[in-house]
């Protein structure tokens, strides 16, 4: 059936009250209610289903968590899981000493009587009774006449009294009573008040003390006029009941006309003392009155609530749970989106106002004085709430850069220049209109970072299979950089945060160029322009630099740099600031790095849109001894230039041997890089320096006739492997044992059994040399690919006492000191130090290297090559 054209021939209007005189308009509300929670037994009565014990339970301890001290927990008589749970709530402790339990029942003598059973040995308890006193119920319901209605509220409450009498004797229980007319907001004005009265004195009990007074509830129980003629109702109900000073006026306005909050703000300004509701609202038809809401709305305006929802979300997650209801995302104060700024405007207001307050914060801080909550469309601070910033501004098609930029400062705490934000701007709007969803901040962190290749901390993208990925740092990378005054040697100390010189200078930069590991050098006025006429020189990139700015991030001594760069690209035939133009971002601990950085990022992003081919590397330079070389990149270069997986232990000797080299010769190309670690890994003949160090630090020591002994060096011939049991092995081959005073060497037939070939190696040179070794570290690898595959070996020896004299400990890298003087001082050194230690140095340690296409041949003959490090003597 259609709506009807004239709804006056269907439904009547309310009926106003005749208050010409009323006040509640000019009042202003400046304390809290009392609340009364109605969650257990209205709201879960109007349930498709009921919640269960365990359910009720959880809800329980979530009101009393949250700070209810009156809680109407069921309506026993109805059912024995009501009057079970009422028992449970009792028998189980759980009820607060400061918690008053409310029970409902209507006016029927054994409905009351099985209502006093159930709440036996409770401490704290108030009673409920109702019967209806509206026309419509007394005419059509129960055919009732105001004196029998009234009769019958009068003969109950004495039943309730004497009841309580008898049960504060036995249990020792306070009891407090609550009478209501049900539907008072359709009954008569004068009948509510009479009948009220009528109780009122029938109770007997009513003091002025709050725990001793009578509570009149006056429930909207089906909303039918506006919260104005609510008010007037309250208004008149407390004017002409008798003795006001001794009741509490309770409220329980429902929702039907969606109303109910603004009927209970009235009500209390029409001389209403307490609230009945539900958290979010929940009960029959459109609901009680949402009591997180009405608590909130006076919270934001400086009053007290007296309720604690500094965890709205945990108190969500009770209510949907136990009441199988969700909260709708726009829901006051709950809803996932109510702080929540789609719109670009919205977003811009939000975030001036962020940046204001947290001046006037500032300023109340040092002064001492209020930090009051003044933010365009945020009404209550999130953060009150448990709520994060994150939910305030989110992203869409229809948002704008303000927005986003506040996100980004919010997540990565960037303050992007306004000619970024637009840049950025149309990335973001560029994939939101793509995908026509909404832009999570996790979405924008990562759209940021893979623009601007920006490797945030702890900060990991999803690829495929749901793994964390690795994000595409860019096509140049910086490892390292160093600058020098003009054309002096010496280095200049970089700038602090905040200090940018304009001093003409030099930049030696390792950059990581395609993978391969470079050195570009460059010069001008100052970082970036000397970084510029690197690239420009090295790799053919010609850009110059249109906007720059920088902020500190962080405080102390972990504040950072931010850098935000613009280059406009010149390609040839266009003229000076013409051009294609990028942005780029750098972090780093000083200045001068996150500009170069900065730099970098925006040159990664022009190479991503032209897909250019860079010049390659002629030289192949890896090292400066200038640039500071972490060992981890030092292995990593290696592997690059020469495939060798160079094993932990052994990164640093390498590291140190190349840098001591590096510190005399300067630059080191990728070949005198080969050089450097065949000769000192492989042939063991990188000279000069003493491989060993006997007692009085040489390289080889004094026999018995007083002449010297020299040192030897062994290479494998030929060898054979037979098994033996239990998984032993047995050694015997051919070795070249050669000195530095038998330049032809002598061929040897060596034998030996251990547990692997290696050992037996080993113990079938302990009958050839003076000193005993053993294997502390072996490593191997394959190296290269298809049928040029080899594998290569890596073994560290210890070298134990000979003839019980101490032999110094001394790594690789401890002897690649060439020069041999500051060799000798630093072996004094050394000495000198462990004496006062009190240490006596016991064994010596070497690494040695081989490849060949046998894997046990280069296993073997890199055993060798770490005993040709040991400065061993032949028996």
């Amino acid at each position: 059936m259609p709506m009807l054209k004239d709804p006056s021939k269907k439904y009547k209007p309310y009926t106003p009250i005749n208050l010409p005189d009323r006040q509640w308009p000019s009042r202003v509300t400046t304390t809290a209610p009392i609340w009364l929670s109605t969650d257990l037994r209205d709201g879960n009565q109007a349930l498709a289903n009921p919640m269960s014990i365990e359910q009720k339970t959880r809800f329980f301890r979530q009101l009393v968590k949250c700070g209810l001290k009156e809680i109407e927990i069921a309506y026993p008589a109805a059912s024995e899981t009501d009057f079970g749970f009422v028992r449970g709530l009792i028998e189980g402790g759980e009820v607060p000493d400061d918690v008053w339990i409310q029970v409902l029942t209507p006016a029927r003598a054994d409905l009351i009587k099985r209502t006093f059973e159930a709440v036996a040995g409770a401490k704290n308890v108030i009673i409920h009774m109702y019967n209806a006193t509206a026309p419509l119920f007394r005419e059509v319901v129960f055919r009732n006449s105001k004196e029998q209605t009234i009769a019958l509220a009068v003969d109950h409450t004495r039943l309730i009294r004497q009841l309580v009498e008898e049960y504060e004797q036995k249990y020792q229980t306070n009891f407090r009573y609550e009478y209501s007319p049900e539907t008072f907001t359709q009954t008569e004005p004068d009948f509510a008040v009479e009948i009220c009265d009528r109780v009122r004195e029938t109770w007997g009990r009513a003091g002025t003390e709050k725990m001793q007074r009578i509570i009149f509830n006056l429930p909207a129980t089906v909303e039918i006029a506006p919260p104005n003629h609510y008010a007037d109702q309250i208004e008149y109900f407390c004017r002409h009941v008798g003795e006001r000073e001794k009741i509490i006026v309770s409220l329980h306005p429902h929702n039907d006309r969606g109303q109910g909050v603004a009927a209970a703000e009235l009500g209390l300004l029409g001389g209403a003392d307490r609230i009945e509701g539900c958290l979010f609202g929940n009960g029959e038809r459109t609901g009680n009155v949402d009591l997180v809401t009405l608590a909130l709305n006076q919270y934001t305006q400086g009053i007290d609530p007296g309720l604690d929802f500094s965890d709205l979300q945990s108190v969500i997650d009770t209510i949907v749970y136990c009441n199988d209801l969700p909260i709708h995302p726009r829901h006051p104060w709950a809803g996932e989106l109510v702080f929540t700024a789609f719109s670009g405007s919205h977003q811009d207001a939000i975030k001036k106002g962020f940046e204001v307050q947290n001046r006037l914060w500032a300023e109340a801080e040092k002064t001492g004085g209020n930090k009051y909550w003044h933010m365009p469309y945020l009404p209550i601070d999130p953060a009150d709430l448990g709520c994060t910033y994150e939910a305030v501004i989110r992203v869409n098609s229809q948002s704008g850069k303000g927005g986003i930029a506040y996100l980004v400062k919010q997540s990565l705490e960037f303050d992007l220049p306004r000619k970024m934000q637009i840049a950025f701007y149309s990335v973001i709007q560029g994939i939101a209109e793509r995908t026509g969803k909404e832009m999570r901040v996790e979405d924008i962190v990562q759209a940021f970072c893979t623009t601007y290749f920006y490797r945030a901390p702890g900060v990991s993208f999803p690829v495929a299979g749901g793994l964390a990925g690795a994000l595409d740092m860019g096509r140049l990378e910086l490892k390292s950089f160093r600058f020098y005054h003009g054309s002096n040697a010496e280095p200049m100390e970089l700038p602090r945060a905040g200090q940018v010189s304009d001093e003409h200078r030099r930049i030696i930069a390792k950059v990581a160029v395609d993978g391969q590991v470079r050195l570009l050098r460059g010069e001008g006025n100052g970082p970036l322009s000397a970084l510029l006429d690197a690239l420009r020189a090295n790799l053919n990139l010609d850009f110059s630099i249109r906007e720059y700015s920088e902020h500190s991030i962080g405080e102390g001594t972990r504040s950072q740099a931010a850098s935000y760069v613009q280059l406009v690209e010149q390609l040839p035939g266009q003229t000076s600031g013409e051009g294609q133009t990028y942005w780029g971002v750098g972090v780093d601990s000083d200045i001068a790095g996150s500009g170069l950085k900065a730099v970098l990022s925006a040159v990664n992003g022009a190479l991503r849109a032209n897909q250019r081919k860079l010049p390659e590397d002629k030289k192949g330079i890896l090292y400066d001894a200038r640039i500071s070389t972490g060992v981890a990149d030092v292995a990593k270069d290696l592997q690059a230039s020469l495939g060798y997986e160079v094993p932990r232990r052994m990164q640093r000797p390498v590291y140190e041997l190349l840098q001591s080299v590096a510190e005399t010769e300067g630059e080191l190309d990728a070949t005198r890089v080969g050089e450097i670690f065949d000769a000192a890994f492989i042939r063991h003949d990188f000279k000069p320096r003493p491989a060993y160090a006997f007692p009085d630090g040489s390289a080889s020591r004094v026999n018995g006739t007083g002449e010297r002994e020299a040192s030897v060096k062994m290479f494998l011939k030929t060898f054979n492997l037979k098994a033996l049991e239990q998984g032993a092995r047995e050694f015997s081959g051919t070795i070249l044992f050669t000195t530095s005073s038998s330049s032809d060497g002598e061929a040897r037939t060596v034998q030996g059994r251990g547990n692997g070939p290696l050992s037996a190696l080993l113990a079938g040179l302990h009958e050839h040399v003076a000193q005993r070794m053993a294997i502390r570290d072996f490593h191997g690898h394959s190296l290269g690919q298809g049928s040029e595959v080899m594998a290569a070996s890596y073994v560290e020896l210890v070298l134990e006492n000979i003839n019980d004299e101490p032999v110094r400990e001394l790594q690789i890298g401890s002897l690649t000191n060439f020069h041999v003087g500051s060799w000798q001082k630093r072996l004094a050194a050394d000495e000198e130090r462990e004496a006062q230690e009190g240490k006596t140095p016991k064994t010596t340690s070497s690494w040695g290297v081989a490849k060949d296409v046998d894997i046990t041949a280069s296993g073997l003959q890199a055993v060798l090559n770490a005993a040709n490090g040991l400065g061993l003597t032949l028996v």
